[in-house]
């Protein structure tokens, strides 16, 4: 039995999902790959630009992590940039981010314009001689209203305005199958180099998650056969992350148990909450009138978005402009799918459908 200040624990946080790893493993192509891409900052000119590919969970924002790292040990002439665009997604929340990092502050809070952050940000990297690498993480959520384009189009554009700006971007995209097409100005800009991030294979996931499970357990916590079973689970759901956090949540349950092992069972009730971990991620960007049509999406599973957009309009009082962007983002960020059906009787009408079991989402809007 565990006394109540024991704990299964050697190091929590090797469980947590933005813990960056000391040993980075089975990602050495990638990360070469990345470091080709930016050499020619290091050297004073633009680098290259690139696209990291792959599904959720596959090491594409650690690897970022690990590289800006590596850079910002070595030189203080290439500013690395990382924007997580579920948080950011306007062309002024990412410029904002920019300027916050240059100049260890963020801008004045008196409502400083776009054009006012953006030519400060190109005149340091200017007047400074240094090169921005912008990560773009989860480029995907910038899809709506075209965002993407004129975000790609300032940063990369720069130096037209602003002789001098050197600047590259790494986009980081886990939903390939998404076919976003840029704008042809930006296109001859881009030319990004594609880095594919695959899934882990089964030996690959049973390597990584013994070593989380070596430095963040104490001894004899987590036995061959549950290790193996964790590895199962987290092969089926293709994420790694789901592996990272069911361990956690398995050592959490033994703790509550009083136990000084995890148990299969441990790991079997523990899965339900840890496989949709990435649903919970995506759950937590949403403001509250996206999470409020999500909702009402979830609730009739399969409407017409004419009926949604009528509760959604009693329930706030915001009109259809709003709406149509509210669509357009959860489509983004592949929540919901929306298509026409045949013509009714305004025309052609937009049916919203869900991506995830509609319990599930609605379950987490409500905890």
């Amino acid at each position: 039995m565990l006394l109540w200040e024991e704990t299964l624990f050697k190091d929590r946080d090797l469980f947590e999902l933005d813990y960056l790893p000391e040993h980075f493993l089975h990602r050495e192509a990638q990360m070469n790959s990345l470091k080709f891409c930016v050499r020619p900052a290091l050297q004073g000119s633009r680098p290259v630009n690139a696209l990291c590919l792959g599904p959720p969970g596959t090491g594409k924002t650690t690897a970022i992590f690990k590289l800006f790292e590596e850079i910002e040990a070595h030189s203080s002439k290439v500013v690395p940039v990382h924007v997580n665009c579920q948080m950011d997604s306007t062309r002024y929340a990412v410029f904002y981010q920019l300027y916050t990092k240059i100049f260890g502050h963020s801008p004045p809070s008196s409502g400083i314009s776009f054009k006012r952050i953006f030519e400060k940000v190109a005149r340091h990297s200017a007047e400074k001689d240094a090169v921005l690498i912008v990560a773009l993480d989860d480029v995907n959520y910038l899809f709506h209203e075209k965002e993407v384009d004129h975000v790609l189009y300032s940063l990369l554009r720069a130096h037209e305005t602003c002789p001098g700006a050197r600047m590259g971007v790494i986009a980081i995209l886990s939903e390939p199958a998404l076919n976003y097409v840029l704008d042809p100005r930006v296109v001859s800009v881009f030319q990004a180099e594609e880095i594919l991030f695959p899934l882990y294979t089964r030996a690959e996931i049973r390597e990584i998650l013994g070593w989380r499970v070596k430095m963040g357990f104490y001894p004899k916590v987590i036995s061959e056969d549950v290790l193996e079973m964790v590895t199962d689970y987290t092969e089926m759901s293709g994420d790694l992350r789901v592996g990272i956090d069911l361990l956690k949540r398995s050592g959490l349950s033994a703790e509550k148990r009083a136990s000084k092992t995890v148990s299969p069972e441990d790991v079997k009730n523990s899965y339900e909450r840890s496989r949709l971990v990435h649903l919970t991620y995506a759950l937590k960007s949403l403001k509250k009138d996206e999470l409020c049509v999500l909702r009402l999406a979830a609730e009739h599973e399969s409407s017409r978005a004419g009926e949604i957009f009528s509760r959604f309009h009693e329930e706030t009082g915001a009109g259809y402009t709003r709406f149509h962007e509210i669509l357009n983002k959860l489509d983004a960020v592949r929540l919901i799918t929306t298509d026409f059906s045949g013509a009714g009787e305004r025309g052609r009408s937009r049916i919203i459908r869900m991506r995830y079991d509609p319990k599930e989402i609605l379950c987490r809007i409500g905890s």
